[in-house]
């Protein structure tokens, strides 16, 4: 069997995302990769969403930016502006054109539907599957989503609604979010933080058209996409060590307050490829351990307090956009993670903190 200086498992966003980001640094001139890849095609299956807050390789697979956005509760509205910081959506369609043209172009990457199928008994392992079935107990964002086209214009393109819980909580935490990519098509998603074991939260359909019909006031529209997942917001237990290198979510790479991964992972693809001479010896990365326990706080409040949730996030946008937009995105300094906190419910944060 062949052998491969690099192993990727998983050709998703994370496997991709590094994939490309070895090849256009040429380091795959004279090292081969395996990608290990189940699924037969590669067609539009997410929207990944985040704040641009530096560059990254995929400007070209954007569906739209934005620099406004609300998050509403049942009783307020608050809007906020950035320009500096656009919110965008990746078409993960076109992500996956844009990387498999590219790496096509390179006789040293290969894919392959199983491990077994090489010999990787000296390879470097980028590993983003879980390979046991995790706990559903757990706090999950679990989420389904319907790219909807109308016959006349009536959403407002400039604007995104960010979180919407004007809507049924049925005693977990709940939100619609609403991406307009032109004047009469959007993308609505209903987002649920709760585990997964509560099979009455999964009636997605249901809860979308009600929403699309009552809350927005949409009576006549054709489905053009539909997207579902589960992100874990926790960190199972995983080996990691020199010849196993886990990407992705499964590397942690996802933020456990918000579920955002996309950039992320980007910046992980570029901190791997930068030392990949070497990176069997160099520090693991992770998103910062300031935003590990405060996301350990901050979940545990919502698990314990999941009424109290829609107001928590809607007083969390008191602050400057750029604020909470560099909070949400891993880069704040201590003066704006203190502004933050400073708008949380002191009682129920300290006991969370202390027990």
């Amino acid at each position: 069997m062949k052998e491969f200086n690099y192993v990727i498992i998983g050709g998703g966003c994370a496997g991709l995302s590094l994939a490309y980001e070895l090849e256009v640094n040429n380091k795959l001139k004279d090292k081969t990769l395996a990608i290990i890849e189940t699924r037969e095609e590669y067609k539009r299956d997410k929207t990944w969403s985040f704040w641009k807050v530096f560059d990254h390789n995929f400007d070209d697979c954007v569906i739209k930016s934005w620099n406004n956005f609300t998050i509403n509760t049942s009783e307020s509205s608050r809007e906020l502006t950035n320009k500096k910081f656009p919110y965008q959506s990746i078409d993960s369609g076109k992500f996956y054109k844009k990387v498999n043209s590219k790496l096509s172009k390179n006789s040293n990457v290969r894919f392959y539907r199983s491990l077994s199928e090489i010999n990787s008994k000296n390879s470097i392992i980028f590993n983003s599957i879980y390979n046991k079935e995790l706990d559903k107990s757990e706090l999950w964002q679990h989420f389904q989503g319907v790219e909807i086209e109308t016959p006349s214009n009536i959403f407002d393109e400039e604007i995104i609604n960010l979180m919407d819980f004007n809507c049924e909580q049925r005693n977990d935490v709940h939100f619609f979010y609403t991406l307009p990519f032109s004047k009469n098509k959007a993308l609505i998603e209903t987002t649920w933080l709760s585990n997964l074991e509560d099979e009455s939260l999964k009636d997605y359909d249901h809860q979308l058209e009600n929403y699309i019909k009552k809350n927005l006031g949409i009576k006549t529209y054709n489905i053009n996409f539909t997207e579902k997942g589960a992100i874990p917001l926790f960190h199972p237990s995983l080996s990691n060590n020199s010849k196993l290198i886990n990407i992705g979510s499964v590397g942690g790479m996802t933020r456990l307050s918000t579920g955002y991964t996309f950039l992320n992972i980007q910046e992980h693809s570029k901190y791997i490829v930068k030392n990949i001479n070497n990176i069997d010896k160099v520090k693991k990365f992770n998103l910062g351990k300031k935003y590990q326990f405060l996301d350990k706080v901050f979940l545990r409040v919502l698990e314990r307090h999941p009424e109290k949730m829609p107001m928590i996030f809607f007083d969390m946008f008191k602050t400057s956009s750029s604020t909470i937009i560099k909070f949400l995105s891993n880069k704040s300094n201590i003066f704006e993670d203190i502004n933050i906190i400073s708008k949380m419910p002191k009682t129920i944060f300290l006991k969370a903190l202390l027990n």
